[in-house]
């Protein structure tokens, strides 16, 4: 075939695809040298601030490279993508240009993929530079930090040379250098394989701030510029950056105007002197016992603002106090601006994600706050301007979060894990002994109390998220040459942000089994399910039955009434019962499944179940000053998804022996009419009392929040009747309005007015 027939053909294919998207129908990439037919596909990772594993999506396409439009864009075209580029699969991707907009040729718009494609030019898509979008709109992908066996990186990640993608503060006065955090010090960016300054001719405290920022502080403070004066005059310095220009509200110098030293830069900065910042850390992490009481007297009252569902300090999905109810805010026009004012507010340095689509999972109860928009300079999200919202406007799938800058204190440094199958499993390792300066000696923890909790805290520690599973026995991850006991007695209420934190016996080890197989373990994970009972449903459908004993047996031989029924003359007389409906949501990003696998869940031949928790739920009748006057506990008899929202399938149902759990996005309901979902209040007294709801009490299974898991209403009894009223999630109310609900009127003295 002749050039001409050769364009001809060109031509006919490009008509073609304009009328059925043959890009889905192309061959997989890469492909065989030979075929010059569909050239292949080049992809690179670009933009600033960002990691090597992440960035703005490139693709070379006929000759030009260009972007990817984020509209319907999902974490199956990450998968798809981050692949191509040599990582074995996605953790996430961001939409609006979050990677700062590309030039060029947007190429791609409304990619579909399903996961599992070798190419994005087997997924759909509107066709080759059919898009609608600007570089606004630029999309981006997270991939895991894990290269796939023998990938050859012909995909090259390209750094930008006139960008600055790494910063951090050099301490030089003497004792700061060993002292976490850093607060104060040289600033440096990373040049080529070393470290260079920023002249700091023109510099102010709007650049401070921004580095402060970035280095994880919420705001900064004057320096004593002499000392460094006397420094920088005996030391060669080796100056990158000059005339930085920030407006304070950029969460990266990257984002501010300087420019570069070109060529020789012996000469450089001959006015000025290395640029130097010191920053006040927030409340976390002050160090001196001053600091300290000065942010406790400014926290005296109650925060206004509060982060839920996140793994780590510093991020999880934004809460806002209104009306002294705890609430939400709707991501629309959500954007770092408005994510760093929260960040600077509670104690953390500006943001580096500005999350949407309830990435942190979703919330329970009211939604705040709409299109709220930041100026970033700010001192509270309080006096950004906002919108109200309206039934209409948003729902929780568009909950807003944050992942905010916090300093780098080393505490990962401190622990480590052995034997796993992979980086998120493994015997605990701790180091002990560094702080002194000496060469840390690694040993293991005690199995001993060792929880859900506690494990929590390690996986935060080791920066892999929550935790799946806290074991105290890892005879079969015998795979390290540390034997020691150097840790025992740990005891964590599951915030902390290290081991060393939590309660422990300090030197003196007190653990009775010291062998290996009785070391502490962990199985980590990046996600958690988040359990919340639906509160209203509770107060509708309270009510008293006096149930005969004759239908009771089955209740009784699984402990469902009060030890008193014991001594009653079965099978004559009753049982008083406060009956209600319970419906469980799982609102976070994981399935809750039992932590017992089905081979070692009870059959119950009463009532024809298999129970595969011991206690799922506590429920409670309490005194004002936390008596408990009845109680029940409530095995998982049956953990299925009843409900589930729009687009969500059912993947849990008891019958037949199936699996068991609480799919993301489901519920499970317990109707009020069904045995054991009581409680039995023969024996108590008329008078006003608590009825507490505690879903998974004993933590048996990991969450992202374990806050929320209680419910609680105000009960009042007159010996005949019982009402139900105030009932609310235990955090969802203000401190006020906490206490007004303990201290109703007759709530103090017990007595029906």
């Amino acid at each position: 075939m002749g050039r001409c027939g050769t364009r001809a053909w060109q031509e006919l294919l490009v008509l073609l695809g304009g009328l059925w998207m043959w890009g889905s129908g192309a061959q997989p990439t890469p492909p065989s040298p030979t075929s010059s037919s569909v050239p292949p596909l080049k992809f690179r990772l670009a933009g600033y601030p960002r990691k090597h594993n992440e960035g703005r999506i490139e693709v070379f396409y006929n000759e030009e490279w260009g972007t990817i439009c984020d509209d319907d864009f999902t974490l199956s075209n990450a998968q798809v993508l981050c692949r191509q580029l040599g990582f074995v699969g996605a953790t996430g991707w961001a939409h609006s240009a979050k990677y700062g907009k590309g030039v060029g040729r947007i190429w791609l718009d409304n990619v579909n993929c399903a996961g599992n494609e070798k190419s994005i030019r087997d997924c759909k898509h509107r066709g080759w530079g059919n898009s609608d979008c600007s570089h606004e709109e630029d999309a981006g992908v997270i991939c895991k930090d894990e290269r796939i066996p023998g990938f050859k990186d012909s995909n090259v990640i390209e750094t930008e040379q006139s960008h600055v993608e790494e910063v951090r503060l050099r301490a030089v006065v003497s004792g700061a250098q060993r002292r976490l955090p850093v607060t104060e010090g040289i600033v440096e960016v990373r040049y080529k394989d070393g470290w260079a300054q920023i002249c700091d001719e023109g510099w102010d405290s709007k650049n401070s701030r921004v580095i402060c920022g970035m280095m994880g502080f919420p705001t900064e403070k004057k320096v004593n510029r002499n000392f460094y004066k006397l420094f920088a005059e005996r030391q060669q310095l080796n100056y990158r950056l000059h005339s930085v220009s920030c407006t304070g509200t950029e969460v990266h110098i990257s984002m501010c105007t300087f420019q570069f030293y070109r060529g020789n830069s012996s000469a450089a900065c001959s006015t000025g002197m290395p640029a130097v910042v010191s920053c006040l850390p927030g409340p976390l992490f002050a160090t001196s016992s001053t600091q300290k009481k000065k942010q406790r007297q400014q926290q005296q009252s109650q925060p206004r603002i509060r982060l839920k569902g996140g793994a780590k300090a510093g991020e999880g999905r934004v809460e806002v106090l209104k009306n002294n109810e705890w609430g939400t805010i709707c991501d629309d026009r959500w954007n770092l601006l408005s994510a760093s004012v929260v960040c600077r507010e509670l104690g953390f340095g500006s943001a580096k994600e500005a999350l949407t689509g309830a990435r942190m999972g979703q919330g329970m109860g009211p939604i705040h706050l709409n299109e709220v928009q930041c100026l970033g300079t700010e001192k509270s999200l309080w006096s950004c301007p906002f919108k109200n919202i309206t039934q209409e406007d948003c729902k929780h799938t568009e909950d807003a979060a944050v992942r905010c800058n916090i300093p780098y204190m080393g505490y990962e440094n401190l622990i480590r894990l052995s034997g796993g199958r992979s980086r998120f499993e493994g015997r605990v390792e701790v180091a002990v002994g560094a702080a002194e300066g000496d060469e840390p000696r690694w040993g293991l923890v005690c199995g001993e109390g060792w929880g859900t909790l506690e494990a929590m805290v390690a996986c935060r520690q080791l920066g892999l998220g929550f935790a799946n599973h806290g074991l105290q026995e890892t005879w079969y991850w015998d795979a390290s040459n540390v034997t020691e006991m150097v840790l025992s007695g740990v005891k964590c209420a599951g915030h902390e942000l290290s081991l060393s934190h939590c309660q422990h016996h300090g030197s003196s080890l007190n653990c009775r089994n010291t062998g290996t197989r009785f070391a502490a373990g962990v199985i980590c994970s990046e996600t958690a399910s988040d359990l919340l009972l639906h509160a209203p449903l509770v107060q509708e459908t309270a009510y008293i039955e006096d149930r005969p004993l004759h239908m009771l047996y089955c209740a009784a031989e699984e402990n469902c009434l009060s030890s008193s029924a014991r001594h009653a003359n079965w099978p004559y007389g009753h049982r008083r019962l406060l009956r209600f409906s319970s419906q469980i949501h799982n609102n976070g990003r994981a399935d809750f499944r039992p932590k017992a696998g089905r081979h070692s869940w009870v059959w119950h031949e009463c009532h024809r179940h298999y129970h595969s928790m011991d206690i799922f739920t506590h429920y409670d009748i309490l005194t004002p000053n936390g008596t408990k006057v009845a109680e029940g506990h409530k095995a998982s008899f049956c953990l299925e998804d009843t409900e589930c929202e729009e687009d969500v399938a059912k993947r849990y149902e008891c019958a037949n022996f199936g699996e068991q759990g609480i799919t993301v996005g489901c519920w499970d309901l317990y109707r009020h009419d069904i045995d054991c979902q009581w409680i039995d209040i023969t024996d108590v007294k008329p008078g006003n009392y608590i009825l507490q709801v505690v879903i998974n009490p004993n933590f048996e299974v990991a969450e992202s929040d374990f806050t929320n898991n209680a419910m609680k209403c105000n009960c009042k009894y007159d010996g005949h009747r019982i009402w139900v009223h105030s009932c609310h999630i235990g955090d969802a109310l203000s401190e006020e309005a906490s206490k007004r609900f303990e201290q109703y009127p007759g709530q103090l003295n017990n007595q029906i007015s």
